[in-house]
């Protein structure tokens, strides 16, 4: 089989684990981060940065590729990777939560939506069978079946939305031909336990080789977002990986992974580095801040990656402030290296027995931006990123 995974250690003290998926394009070590690389790239970097990272995997999306460049030239060129330069594993999301997004823009039926672009305000229709052939095109290792979104809070409608999301499943399973792309199933179901336990049994029982954990991050507290995850640990299927849907700011890796969490992706790192701001182990640092104007300190002493082996904080802030666009590429790269460092450390402490204490140890030193532990969870799924 192209598709397959490894759990390779199980933490005694957390639900953490610790595997290694096989794929087409190499292996993708778990728990991982996967940088988003919506339109083919990921923003402000290579495939030559993303390589020196050691990107294990990296996220597109087919919404967007969809409307430009077009699934169909995608494929003349034979593929996703071939396109964009990148032969590591590629994962595509089905594009829901971009069209559900679209409010105004969309209509939603049993047998599919209907949208408008956000570009051009052309007229498109997706149904589960469409979206498989467009990812089938695309040609990710990964691909996700076509799921609703619903609101968090809402019990009746997320009810409805449930019953429509699992038709969908059955018809994206359906519709599947290439056998060298692992598609995955999505959890659904807001914040309501029942609902939530009712998708991951139901998916379960048709046997995806993975499950996406959808409709987080969208608005609930981090309480209930971590309250649904402890719900699911035992519903999904033990030997399958677990891939929470755009949800990665570094509070919420130590969280996810501790509650049985293999996959993320977020466009925070990137996100923020266009807006100046870096991650570092004490949380995030705005250098637009005039305190860093004639730091002759790297962002961190001890990171290895290219920009802080090279540049001091005062440079990376009048590259800021000059709107320069190296400041975003050395920025995006820092926060890319940071995340991806901190989930190889993650992964280390499941197999050394110690990642309850570095899970302690990182998060009583990190600040949380914007909100208390106990706050709001950030959104950064959006249908423009």
């Amino acid at each position: 089989m192209p598709f397959s995974f490894d759990l390779l250690k199980e933490d005694t003290e957390t639900n953490a684990r610790a595997g290694a998926i096989h794929s087409p394009h190499g292996d993708i070590p778990t728990p991982v981060f996967a940088p988003v690389g919506t339109l083919a790239t990921v923003k402000a970097l290579s495939p030559a940065d993303l390589y020196q990272l050691d990107t294990p995997l990296i996220l597109g999306n087919t919404y967007h590729l969809y409307l430009r460049p077009g699934a169909d030239l995608i494929a003349e060129f034979g593929g996703l990777h071939n396109f964009m330069g990148w032969q590591r594993p590629i994962l595509t999301d089905s594009g829901g939560f971009q069209v559900f997004s679209l409010k105004g823009l969309r209509e939603i039926d049993d047998d599919g939506v209907t949208f408008r672009s956000h570009i051009d305000g052309s007229k498109h229709r997706f149904t589960p069978e469409k979206v498989i052939a467009i990812q089938e095109q695309i040609g990710a290792d990964i691909i996700m079946v076509f799921d609703e979104c619903p609101p968090h809070d809402d019990y009746d409608y997320n009810l409805i939305s449930l019953e429509r999301t699992h038709r969908w499943a059955e018809r994206c399973l359906a519709a599947q031909t290439r056998s060298d792309q692992a598609l995955y199933g999505i959890v659904q179901g807001g914040v309501f336990p029942d609902l939530r336990a009712k998708s991951a049994k139901f998916l379960a029982s048709l046997d995806f080789p993975g499950y996406g954990i959808g409709g987080l991050s969208v608005g609930e507290t981090k309480a209930d977002m971590r309250a649904m995850l402890d719900i699911l640990h035992p519903l999904l299927p033990r030997f399958k990986p677990r891939y929470l849907m755009g949800v990665g700011s570094p509070e919420d890796l130590f969280e996810c992974v501790a509650r049985g969490v293999d996959q993320f992706d977020c466009v925070l790192p990137t996100r923020i580095a266009r807006n100046g701001a870096a991650l570092t182990h004490y949380g995030r640092w705005n250098l637009r801040n005039a305190k860093f104007a004639r730091s002759r300190q790297p962002i961190e002493a001890a990171c290895t990656c290219y920009t802080c082996q090279n540049f001091t904080l005062a440079y990376l802030r009048h590259l800021v402030k000059a709107n320069e666009i190296l400041g975003h590429h050395l920025i995006t790269l820092h926060n890319i290296h940071f995340m991806l460092e901190t989930m190889r450390r993650i992964r280390q402490s499941i197999f050394d027995g110690t990642f309850a204490a570095y899970k302690a140890e990182f998060l009583s030193k990190y600040q949380v931006a914007g909100s208390k532990q106990q706050g709001v969870s950030s959104s950064f799924q959006s249908p423009i990123i």
